[in-house]
């Protein structure tokens, strides 16, 4: 009789209530746009704990069976969308669990013995989000290929290096990209924290303290693929530091990817224009038929802030908030989904873009023109001629101030000249000042000469070697889905 009644009614927990709830309520309160498309690890979750009931005597194995059976075909009907779920009934789990027990009746009822939304909406979640780390990492370790592989193209390039975007110090091409790569690489360690704090099963436990019923937690972490089970159930359905930390990795790694972007939208420039984009990945102007622009790089730029935002949108969500679980939590799935989403799209077009670039070297040299760029270099042939560098450092400048006022470049200086301008140099000082020679000089470890460059390379295909066997050790583990 009391299966009957829960059939008829619209709320699973109908029976403490005397009045209907309100429809506003009902669509004010659903959570079907932000959890449908966990539908797949919602079942298998729910698979999960079946056979763990079984396992425990709280379940017969017949039962345990036939529940799994109808799991998998109602798997398979939301895969094909011809399971269409109901608002009415609030969220993907209880859409699941309505139609398991109108196929399954009494046998059906007993699936959510020794559970709470609390503890399955979390495993949910974490189910889910490993998969997205886990597509994510494979598109992001495609990104620090297409670096290191740039990186190598471009080491015998020279460009200039900035700082406050002003002529800083001549670089190579290649030193430039695995600069970029080493921010991802960081960013890559971010993604592993973030799926190893996901990494814990919460399943058993409960509302928020466990159960009376005797359950092995154990054995659902393990079918699920999880590495342990999460230690206190209080903790367990109040905190959510797993989608915060994922979030932080996204926003980082959103920082960086604009900075990248930056950086070649300026090199595009005009004013600049030693970086060739490609043109499947640029875009016209609707009235002025010369243009070229980078909008790709331009929408990679503005969603970095929608990155951001979701991080702050998870903290300020979880401020406050006492133990142990909160309706609000429900909305810390759409900023989610939203940055998995974007992150895809993001790394869809970074690294087919990235991987079309060219440098101009012409136009770069152009840019070495007056010669400025190697002030450092002259500074330095002083100090290894026994000059202190403060002084040297005042000498080069008053030099600069010279050129300046009597149009002359540094590199249009003879020997002579030098001698008369700075007595303490040496004759070897005009052919040290050539960008190729300042950059194979620049050898302390990290510099940008060549060889150092492709140590940075070797050393930077370990790093991504050892990432991704980090990150296949987890792909091993997570569990086939039925559909």
């Amino acid at each position: 009789m009391f299966v009957d009644i829960w059939r008829c009614s619209k709320k699973m927990w109908k029976g403490r209530f005397s009045q209907e709830t309100n429809e506003i309520v009902g669509r004010f309160t659903q959570s079907l746009d932000l959890d449908w498309r966990t539908v797949q690890e919602d079942i298998r979750g729910s698979a999960a704990h079946v056979r763990m009931l079984a396992k425990m005597g709280l379940l017969t194995e017949e039962e345990a069976k036939e529940i799994e059976a109808a799991l998998r075909q109602i798997a398979q009907e939301a895969s094909s969308g011809a399971f269409v779920p109901k608002e009415s009934l609030e969220d993907v789990h209880m859409n699941v669990e309505s139609l398991l027990t109108e196929r399954t009746g009494d046998v059906g009822a007993k699936i959510h013995t020794g559970r709470s939304r609390n503890d399955q909406s979390n495993t949910t979640v974490r189910l889910s989000l490993r998969k997205e780390i886990l597509t994510i990492w494979n598109m992001l370790k495609e990104l620090l290929e297409v670096l290191l592989g740039k990186a190598d193209e471009h080491t015998d390039k020279i460009v200039p290096g900035y700082t406050h975007l002003q002529q800083a110090q001549p670089i190579s091409m290649g030193h430039f990209w695995m600069a970029h790569f080493q921010a991802f690489t960081r960013d890559a360690r971010r993604l592993l924290f973030a799926y190893e704090s996901c990494d814990e099963c919460p399943l058993g436990s409960g509302a928020l303290a466990g159960s009376t019923l005797p359950l092995d937690r154990d054995f659902t972490a393990k079918d699920l693929g999880f590495s342990k089970v999460s230690e206190n159930s209080m903790d367990s359905v109040a905190q959510r530091d797993h989608i915060i930390d994922f979030h932080s990795f996204a926003a980082t790694f959103g920082v960086h990817l604009s900075r990248l972007s930056e950086d070649l939208i300026v090199y595009f420039s005009s004013e600049f224009g030693w970086i060739k984009l490609p043109d499947a990945f640029c875009t016209g102007s609707s009235m002025m038929p010369q243009k070229k622009n980078p909008d790709v790089l331009e929408i990679l730029r503005g969603k970095a802030g929608q990155l951001t935002g979701a991080l702050v949108d998870a903290l300020v969500l979880m401020k406050g908030t006492p133990l142990t679980f909160n309706r609000d939590f429900q909305e810390d799935k759409r900023s989610l989904w939203r940055s998995c989403d974007a992150l895809k799209g993001m790394l869809e077009v970074i690294t087919p873009l990235i991987a079309e670039v060219e440098v101009d070297e012409e136009s770069a040299k152009r840019g070495f023109a007056d010669g400025f760029i190697f002030a450092t270099d002259v500074a330095e042939h002083l100090v290894e001629r026994g000059v202190p560098f403060r002084k040297s450092h005042e000498i080069v400048g008053n030099v600069v101030r010279w050129c300046i006022e009597n149009g002359r470049t540094l590199t249009s200086l003879d020997r002579d000249e030098w001698k008369k301008l700075v007595p303490q140099a040496g004759d070897d000082l005009v052919s040290l000042l050539v960008p190729e020679t300042s950059v194979q000089r620049r050898d302390t470890y990290g510099g940008t000469s060549q060889r150092q460059v492709r140590g940075q390379i070797e050393r930077g295909k370990d790093r991504l070697r050892d990432l991704d066997e980090s990150f296949s050790s987890y792909v091993a583990r997570y569990p086939d889905l039925f559909a």
